[in-house]
């Protein structure tokens, strides 16, 4: 209804539920708390792993050809991305 779109969209908070108290805390797809000072974020199922954690990148061999222009010395390079830099 038009007041539940009023309400939703003027406060703030972290989730509700309409004509219940706590339903949406029975789906673990569905963050659970509050904002500012009711809470810290969303802390539930998959929502509360990523809450937690800080996922790393990190890379053990790369997809790219092992070129020697990566590595010092870097005799020649500079003359080479002249080259490559024209078809850019």
């Amino acid at each position: 209804t038009n007041n539940q779109k009023k309400v939703m969209n003027k406060l703030q908070f972290g989730g509700g539920c309409i004509n219940d108290t706590v339903a949406h805390l029975g789906n673990i797809d569905l963050p659970f708390g509050g904002i500012g000072n009711s809470g810290f974020g969303g802390y539930h199922g998959k929502t509360s792993f990523e809450t937690f954690t800080h996922p790393k990148s990190i890379m053990k061999k790369s997809n790219w050809m092992d070129i020697s222009l990566r590595y010092p010395p870097y005799k020649g390079t500079l003359k080479w991305f002249k080259k490559l830099s024209k078809f850019l």
